[in-house]
């Protein structure tokens, strides 16, 4: 099983930093469908009160309950404090959607000991394995 196969396993409550409630936004149908897909959707954005069903979160510390990965669709250069907020509400993976890398960041998170994707697609990821028979 590599990283991505244990991600995908094992999470089963994803906080989405930056999810957006237009439905034309990669956030939101992204987001759709891991819920759609069996995970629990937690949007964080201090801009919404909720998406999805969810009621939505200021910022990460905000989230009353234990997520497993946070992922983020925020620009790259915002990624840092989110990543440093990840290690400290004691999340065990990072996921940079496409386009999003901070590589810095990634290295401090990996240090903390955390499993983190950069610059890839969690929803094609777990299309990918689901159609390959993956271990999801």
């Amino acid at each position: 099983m590599d990283e991505i196969d244990e991600i995908l396993a094992e999470t089963r409550t994803i906080a989405v930093v930056g999810l957006s409630p237009d439905p034309a936004r990669p956030s939101h149908f992204v987001s759709g469908y891991l819920q759609q897909s069996g995970y629990r959707i937690i949007p964080v954005n201090p801009n919404i009160h909720e998406a999805l069903g969810e009621k939505s979160y200021p910022a990460l510390e905000d989230v009353p309950e234990r997520v497993d990965l946070v992922q983020i669709f925020r620009r790259s250069e915002l990624v840092g404090p989110i990543v440093n907020d990840a290690v400290e509400v004691g999340a065990k993976y990072i996921w940079m959607q496409d386009g999003v890398s901070d590589e810095e960041s990634a290295v401090r998170a990996r240090e903390a000991g955390l499993l983190v994707v950069v610059d890839d697609c969690l929803m094609r990821q777990h299309r990918a394995r689901r159609a390959g028979g993956g271990h999801i």
